[in-house]
């Protein structure tokens, strides 16, 4: 069903996808509110001579999606058209935090049969410095200003060492068209990055590339358990009891980094005088009179981005070199590479319009993916379940009621306090059901004692587990039957890998 959110003291409402019979969260309910006072920050901006165009700004449409819980100022879940002006906090500081999905040429068994020697492997490369990403600061520069297209570049400085062996130029050439802006944002600078760049042309290595981060993030290796459209499936290359692998993950502290300087761009360019916004939510203009400005955020944001694709690409050519190690020459095939936390610059009747998503999957349908290998079926919308239950692959439908957009998981139903705390049994069912790699093994001789660490790893994994997420399924289940998505394949996990 649909409910209907009305603004604090407004008319306007917002439309919220929710499972059949269920209660908004009372909390990410007054988050929303309280973000809806960005209208009165609005009106108040429009008295300020020469902040906004002749025109004014306005809030266009708002949804929220079927995962919609709270989140940091913005609940998580939200969707947001404007025109004449954008608002970052509504993209989040995990800026271009998304997914990436490959299929391949792998069996469940083959996978099954190795596990305990994957499991070391991949503790190795993911977190005891196995990672293997030498870059020079040539690289790095282009891959912040460029994107993917600037690593496409710039590939040679790699050398063929460590996980650049993995790395054929004529392969991530064809992959760029299967990349949400082809993985590349061309931006004027790199604000504030300059340590992070290094030296320009020595090779080194840093602590940020080929990090999954915390929190939700995950590499999770999975088989196709079910078809639902034959034609689509194949179309992308998905069988029936492949091996397939979907990877979330963000810009990491570059994104942080970018966050804090858009906020210090908003609060800067507030007009003297004005009462500050409770919320702490601030627009910046569209206006020729802080074009400076405008650049500078959009450059900001584009090193973020940018790095997230660039993350998100190294992540993959990680488990390529466990698979590799373990189990011989294998095939990864990109299917899509998109983001879920962004904003989108959208065209329509002639006017410009900015499309805000935070924790929201871009839902194209066949129109809105003309032009690109996904046009005869809509953009693929990958949706992860919590750790141990289904994933789905989906494939747009470019509803402008939901705003071309999808959920980006199956959504909090739990904080991760109250995670943490309780559920035992469901717990122990749990981990004996399901195979998880964390940078920690309990199971280590020379952990037994350790209470301490064993505790802390236990916490972690208790608050991302199953029963700390809403239903997937029953999240589905609206977006199929809202003509949000079409359901392609869903996905089982062999296993996960997290921070």
């Amino acid at each position: 069903m649909v409910h209907k959110i009305t603004y604090r003291d407004r008319n306007n409402a917002i439309s919220c996808y929710l499972p059949k019979d269920s209660t908004p969260d009372k909390h990410a309910v007054e988050e929303l509110h309280r973000m809806t006072a960005l209208e009165t920050t609005l009106e108040r901006l429009t008295m300020a001579s020469g902040f906004f165009r002749e025109d004014g700004p306005r809030i266009e449409k708002m949804i929220l999606t079927p995962d919609f819980h709270k989140g940091a100022g913005i609940p998580i879940g939200t969707v947001m058209l404007t025109k004449g002006f954008v608002v970052p906090q509504a993209m989040g500081n995990d800026i271009n935090c998304g997914m990436r999905f490959y299929t391949t040429d792998l069996s469940e068994e083959q996978i099954r049969e190795k596990l305990p020697v994957l499991t070391k492997k991949i503790r190795h490369v993911f977190f005891e410095g196995g990672r293997q990403i030498p870059m020079t600061g040539r690289q790095r520069q282009a891959m912040l200003c460029y994107g993917l297209e600037g690593i496409l570049e710039t590939s040679r400085d790699g050398k063929k060492s460590g996980l650049w062996r993995y790395y054929e130029p004529e392969v991530q050439e064809k992959w760029l068209d299967h990349t949400v802006f082809r993985g590349s944002l061309k931006t004027d600078g790199t604000e504030g990055l300059g340590d992070f760049i290094g030296s320009y042309e020595q090779l080194s290595y840093d602590d940020q590339i080929g990090t999954i981060g915390g929190g939700n993030h995950f590499l999770e290796v999975q088989r196709v358990a079910e078809i639902y459209d034959g034609q689509t499936a194949n179309a992308w290359h998905i069988k029936k009891g492949a091996v397939v692998v979907m990877l979330h993950g963000g810009s990491l502290t570059i994104g942080h980094h970018s966050g804090l300087l858009n906020r210090q761009i908003c609060e800067d360019i507030y007009p003297a005088g004005l009462p500050h916004p409770e919320n702490r939510i601030y627009p910046i203009p569209e206006n020729d009179g802080t074009s400076d400005v405008w650049k500078r955020f959009w450059s900001v944001s584009g090193n973020a981005a940018n790095f997230g694709f660039a993350n998100r690409l190294f992540l993959g050519f990680m488990i390529q070199d466990v698979f590799t190690s373990v189990l011989g020459e294998c095939h990864m095939d990109l299917l899509y590479d998109a983001p879920h936390n962004y904003i989108w610059k959208k065209q329509m009747n002639g006017e410009v319009y900015y499309l805000h998503r935070k924790g929201a999957c871009c839902a194209g349908g066949c129109e809105e993916m003309e032009g690109t290998a996904f046009a005869c079926y809509g953009e693929p919308v990958m949706i992860p379940g919590s750790m141990g239950s289904s994933s789905y692959l989906l494939r747009g439908l470019g509803n402008p009621d939901s705003l071309w957009s999808a959920s980006h998981g199956a959504g909090r139903k739990k904080s991760r306090g109250d995670a943490i705390r309780g559920n035992d049994e469901a717990f122990r069912r749990f981990m004996e059901a399901f195979h998880i790699v964390t940078p920690i093994d309990p199971s280590r001789n020379d952990l037994k004692g350790r209470t301490d660490i064993l505790k802390k790893w236990e916490e972690t994994v208790r608050a991302e587990a199953p029963y700390a997420y809403k239903d997937i399924h029953e999240i589905i289940a609206v977006h199929t039957t809202h003509n949000m998505a079409a359901l392609v394949a869903r996905l089982e996990p062999i296993f996960t890998v997290k921070a």
